[in-house]
């Protein structure tokens, strides 16, 4: 078994930071439009919460609300070269809690207001506990699902210099990524089914919404062992990171590769 992974085991997990898509400016940048969606998604969680029905309705949206005020004031923070280009592995980390409010928390939220403001007054307030512990366990399950298929194909060297993105690709639609596409996927059809038989909508419309909401949301948690991973490598290998050299960005080297990877400070 593989107890302590070196940096060659990770390789494949370098090619967002070598292309520059997770480069600290392009960072700093997709935070931004970020800090702005999440403006949004407090708007229409305020909004819809108004006519929710469920009891814990504020105390949901005023989490989500300082949850989101925090990382807003975390990104404008991190907009500085001087702080982002100092603080890397602080801006992955923010760069995560960010994408998985906007995309993961919120969006679960949303789904749940809508459900507060669609069922009739006379529904019972249990059949929507059961639809928060349903969602959530299959969430559980799915992530747990995905950080094996990930362990599994780290000890058998997938992400190893040596192979390219396509076959990469191929490994994760391949048999182990479907263990976590049908845990997925079943969890997600029972707790759809759940939702129409038993929670007795008003209008059709918003189950599309909720299971929009849902299907983001399972998304986000099957993507978050990856991110996880490399902030683990941007804290452990030296590689992950850039350093500056005059007005560019150079990626570190692994210790057997002799290019560096730049990029304008400003990108």
């Amino acid at each position: 078994m593989l107890k302590n992974p070196s940096e060659k085991d990770f390789v494949v997990l370098r090619d967002p930071l070598k292309s520059g898509r997770q480069a600290p400016g392009s960072l700093a940048g997709a935070m931004m439009i970020g800090g702005f969606c999440q403006g949004l998604m407090v708007y229409f969680t305020h909004d819809i919460g108004r006519d929710s029905k469920l009891p814990f309705t504020n105390y949901l949206v005023n989490i989500h609300l300082w949850v989101t005020v925090i990382l807003i004031a975390l990104t404008i923070v991190f907009l500085v070269p001087y702080i982002y280009i100092n603080f890397q592995k602080t801006q992955y980390l923010i760069s995560i809690l960010v994408i998985q409010n906007l995309m993961t928390f919120s969006w679960y939220v949303l789904a749940l207001l809508i459900i507060g403001a669609s069922i009739p007054y006379d529904s019972r307030l249990e059949n929507v506990m059961t639809y928060i512990y349903i969602t959530l366990i299959v969430g559980i399950l799915l992530f747990i699902v995905t950080c094996i298929r990930f362990y599994i194909l780290l000890i058998k060297g997938k992400y190893r210099e040596g192979s390219s993105r396509d076959q990469l690709r191929q490994k994760f639609e391949g048999r182990l990524n479907m263990s976590a596409i049908i845990a997925g996927s079943v969890g997600f059809g029972f707790i759809m089914q759940y939702v129409i038989r038993t929670l007795d909508f008003v209008n059709s419309g918003d189950v599309l919404i909720v299971a929009i909401g849902l299907l983001i949301f399972y998304t986000m948690i099957f993507i978050l062992p990856e991110q996880l991973v490399i902030l683990y490598c941007k804290y452990r290998f030296k590689s992950f990171n850039y350093r500056v050299s005059g007005k560019r960005l150079i990626l570190n080297s692994l210790q057997e590769t002799e290019e560096d990877e730049e990029f304008s400070l400003t990108k």
